[in-house]
């Protein structure tokens, strides 16, 4: 079933606020693990998903949005929120970095998704408009993660259980 402009509109929100939520989570946990250089990069993310969300609030500024509870989105999980099993928290930099490129991607793919099926010639351009500033932020990523150092190990190489690995 293909979203009506409003819907769109509405779920783009959702998928930006959901994303932000657990950047500030993430970081709020390593940050307890002292896991500071870690912390800075999700805060980082939170502020650029809060960005993206606010610049889609002031294109839906003329609409009247449908307000949407958690039940109603079209997604399990959301796309922009990774899985918790990449997730620990001797995490790096540089894993966070790639934890936040596969939101990216999963973000694109759900805005292509959403161009593709819809029958609204605006849902279809705007998805085609997320979908390639969702692409950009994975470019950004890219060349971020290229300058970061690479962990020598991961940390289901190290001696603490670990819960997943690079």
């Amino acid at each position: 079933m293909g979203y009506t402009l409003a819907e769109f509109l509405a779920h783009a929100i959702a998928l930006e606020n959901e994303a932000a939520e657990r950047y500030v989570e993430l970081a709020d946990m390593m940050e307890a693990h002292n896991n500071l250089e870690t912390a800075v990069v999700f805060r980082d993310m939170a502020r650029f998903s809060t960005l993206h969300g606010d610049e889609i609030k002031q294109r839906a500024r003329a609409l009247e949005l449908p307000k949407l509870m958690s039940w109603q989105y079209r997604w399990k999980t959301p796309p922009e929120v990774g899985d918790e099993n990449d997730i620990h928290y001797l995490m790096t930099p540089y894993h966070a970095l790639r934890y936040a490129r596969d939101n990216e991607i999963r973000g694109m793919e759900y805005y292509k998704d959403a161009a593709a099926n819809s029958a609204d010639a605006e849902v279809k351009r705007l998805g085609a408009d997320f979908a390639a500033e969702e692409a950009e932020h994975v470019v950004a990523l890219d060349k971020w993660i290229e300058k970061t150092p690479r962990p020598s190990i991961t940390w289901s190489e190290d001696a603490d259980p670990a819960q997943c690995v690079d």
